[in-house]
């Protein structure tokens, strides 16, 4: 069955770096909650706060393996009092998990954006 899992991250600096290190930790801590392995993506959309610019949350993604899966990256809505410098994600995959299974992730400075659905 076909389902889709949400999660985001924050970043202290708009570098290549600490975008990488962050987006992967998002991905990996994302693939371990919800035992998901590499052949069960579907694809992965990404979005990014208009102060992050220095490089693509997808070219992270692509340094653990994940070249072969569809993603995108788009711009996050620009809206008052929004969490800055926030990469979010959504992920789709196969599973046999109910939605109720499924452990949604929020890291860093964005783990109090949907506690709702943190697992």
């Amino acid at each position: 069955m076909l389902r889709a899992l949400r999660g985001a991250t924050t970043v202290d600096d708009d570098t290549p770096e600490h975008i990488r290190a962050r987006v992967v930790a998002l991905l990996e801590e994302m693939f371990l909650r919800n035992h998901i392995d590499h052949d069960d993506l579907v694809s992965i959309v990404f979005t990014a706060t208009d102060d992050l610019n220095s490089a693509f949350p997808a070219t992270a993604a692509r340094t653990i393996g994940l070249g072969d899966v569809p993603m995108l990256c788009a711009r996050e809505l620009s809206i008052v009092d929004a969490t800055p410098r926030c990469i979010r994600v959504l992920m789709h995959f196969d599973t046999s998990r109910s939605r109720a299974e499924l452990r949604h992730v929020y890291l860093e400075g964005a783990s109090t954006l949907r506690d709702d659905l943190s697992g």
